[in-house]
């Protein structure tokens, strides 16, 4: 099924301008701050990095749900990864320690410099939303902000 889906989304990008950056988001649920999927990504990891033509990957790694940072280690070289370190489900914030620390050990796998953060999924991926007011929302998104300036200057 892996390399199914990925020569699907492959066709689909078919013809794209050579100045077309494409991230793909790979996303277990976001109704209402709940989930409907969880698991690591090594299962699909080795087909997702090296046979899906897109430039980046938004990746979940909230919470153990999503497995460890060891399938990056098949992200190759000209690829972005988008650590998805942040929760969009629930409005505390994560100690920014932590956050670097998750950092840091998914850079034993892919270098730094190819290594992004944002919030896990988007804030509302129905109309119904999460269990997060407007201002708890953009204290995450300024939190991860002042966490990836500190990471990344």
């Amino acid at each position: 099924m892996p390399r199914t889906y990925a020569a699907l989304i492959n066709a689909a990008l078919t013809g794209r301008p050579d100045d077309l950056t494409v991230g793909i988001h790979l996303c277990r649920g976001n109704f209402k701050s709940t989930y409907f999927a969880s698991g690591g990504y090594e299962p699909v990891s080795e087909v997702l990095f090296n046979e899906l033509e897109v430039d980046a990957f938004f990746l979940e790694y909230d919470d153990e749900r999503s497995g460890d940072f060891a399938p990056l280690r098949h992200v190759p070289s000209d690829k972005t990864v988008v650590l998805g370190l942040i929760t969009s489900k629930f409005p505390e914030l994560e100690t920014a320690d932590e956050v670097k620390a998750r950092i840091d050990r998914a850079a034993s796998y892919v270098p730094l410099d190819q290594l992004r953060l944002s919030p896990q999924c988007g804030f509302s991926s129905t109309i119904h939303g999460n269990v997060m007011t407007e201002d708890e929302q953009w204290a995450k998104l300024a939190h991860v902000v002042t966490i990836a300036d500190d990471v990344w200057g």
